[in-house]
């Protein structure tokens, strides 16, 4: 076998940073620091002659969240001049596309739900003439391998018929006894991994939900309890029980994925964004909150309204404000994009979330499954810590084998490699992360700065949700300018 390290990037939204070798320094999210911040020097209020650049709104970061916002200003005929600048050479934050020895490789896998009609005819109305018709909608084929290698269809609680008898029958009692048990206790769960147990009984705790969850996240009994909102499939017993009698059952059932990859929706985004307004390869190092000015490495732009994409935290440092750090972290994602010579017989599954404890990563999907194409493509998520340095090359050879061992690659061979360093990647939501967030964010609104997006808004949402908070905002600074 010939192990291909292909090129890597180290992603923050609104900052990449290239990587070479077979090892990747990366650097934590808030959390390494066991002190305040305190607040930066404020910087002499800045003249409107020192300014370089007058714009109405000025959007940083030109990902889903950021290209949203412009786009959705543009289509409420903004009549200020908007511009977007972007740390990046190219634009899509966590949605950018690779094209590399013939495969279509995303950062990381973006299968798109769309639950509200408005959004997805506003994004599909955008693509050019033909790519309407490149855009695959797929039922989706989910499947998850438990702790002792069971495969069974996704969801796990939906599916129990198909476990053996005892391990089925375990979970059943204890989801029942579970359920009895939230009629009189009142008190609410201290953390998610609480809320999991209370909710769902040991069982299905044990045999998927907990260690699948903490190769995602990380310490569960660190997490609030309802970090997961709607996100988390709810499990009755009656449901349960008729799954088990065959029921269909499920979420999501359907979603769009873009022939030529997740960059096909950002291209949609920006295709009335004046290329001039598009600024890569130009991170703001500073923003002045008094002076409504930004600050970038060749220019300072004056704003009206400034809308941050980027991490929170960072967004904190750039603009002075004093915050704990401490109280803000996330885990990184390491996504191999992997490319093989043929298609395997078990290439048939959309995604696959893997709980078993001695196989690295905790999910692998397949472009080849959605779009088609005689060679197999994957995309893989291994969940690593807030800091230390990642081995790439042995994090990529555990890859191979785990894929061996769960049966989804056999004799195909590995003839093309990407990969990249997500962080952040999944917000930590703890209690005093989200009180801190809250507080952050209502300060930053009150001298005009809007903090969006996933990150920006430092919490667990879907890209939709992303696009409807841009759309939101370009209302209300529509609403003000009239």
């Amino acid at each position: 076998m010939r192990h291909v390290v292909g090129h890597g990037e180290r992603v923050v939204e609104g900052v990449a940073v290239i990587t070479s070798g077979e090892a990747v320094a990366a650097d934590a999210v808030g959390g390494q620091h066991q002190r305040m911040e305190p607040s930066a020097p404020r910087a002499a209020v800045t003249t409107h002659a020192d300014a370089d650049v007058d714009v109405d709104v000025l959007v940083v970061g030109a990902g889903v969240s950021g290209l949203g916002t412009a786009a959705f200003l543009q289509a409420r005929g903004h009549v200020g001049r908007v511009v977007v600048v972007e740390a990046a050479s190219e634009p899509g934050g966590y949605c950018r596309t690779v094209q590399q020895d013939g495969f279509t490789f995303d950062y990381a896998g973006h299968f798109f739900h769309f639950r509200d009609p408005s959004i997805h005819a506003f994004i599909t109305e955008r693509l050019p003439a033909g790519d309407e018709h490149a855009l695959v909608e797929v039922v989706r084929r989910a499947s998850v391998i438990d702790v002792d290698g069971h495969e069974v269809p996704y969801p796990y609680q939906g599916h129990l018929r198909t476990l053996p008898t005892d391990a089925a029958r375990r979970c059943l009692v204890d989801l029942w006894h579970a359920e009895r048990a939230l009629d009189v206790d009142d008190d609410a769960p201290s953390s998610f991994q609480a809320w999991l147990r209370r909710r769902y009984g040991r069982g299905l705790c044990e045999r998927f939900l907990e260690p699948y969850n903490a190769k995602l996240y990380g310490d569960l009994a660190a997490l609030d309890a309802t970090c997961m909102g709607r996100f988390f499939p709810d499990a009755r017993f009656a449901d349960v029980m008729a799954a088990t009698a065959g029921r269909a059952w499920g979420y999501n059932a359907t979603f769009t994925y873009p022939r030529r990859g997740a960059v096909t929706y950002i291209d949609a985004l920006r295709r009335d964004l004046d290329p001039k307004d598009l600024w890569l390869g130009e991170p703001v190092v500073a923003v002045d909150l008094d002076a409504h000015v930004a600050r970038t490495p060749s220019r300072r732009v004056r704003y009206r309204h400034l809308v941050m994409t980027g991490p929170l935290p960072q967004t904190l440092r750039l603009t002075g404000l004093a915050h704990d750090p401490t109280v803000f972290s996330a885990s990184r994602v390491l996504v191999f994009n992997l490319g093989f010579d043929r298609r395997s017989a078990h290439d048939d599954v959309h995604w696959r979330y893997v709980a078993r404890a001695d196989v690295p990563f905790y999910r692998v999907g397949s472009y080849s499954a959605i779009a088609g194409g005689d060679r197999m493509s994957l995309y893989v998520e291994v969940g690593l810590g807030v800091d230390g340095a990642v081995d790439v090359s042995a994090n990529q050879g555990a890859v191979l084998r785990g894929l061996r061992d769960i049966g989804v690659v056999r004799d195909e061979r590995f003839v093309s490699g990407h990969h990249v360093v997500m962080d952040p990647a999944y917000v930590h939501l703890t209690p005093r992360g989200m009180a801190a967030t809250t507080a952050a964010r209502t300060t930053l609104a009150s001298h005009g700065v809007h903090a969006i997006g996933r990150y920006g808004a430092w919490t667990y949402c879907s890209i939709e949700d992303n696009l409807l908070a841009a759309r939101a905002l370009a209302d209300e600074i529509a609403v003000r300018a009239s």
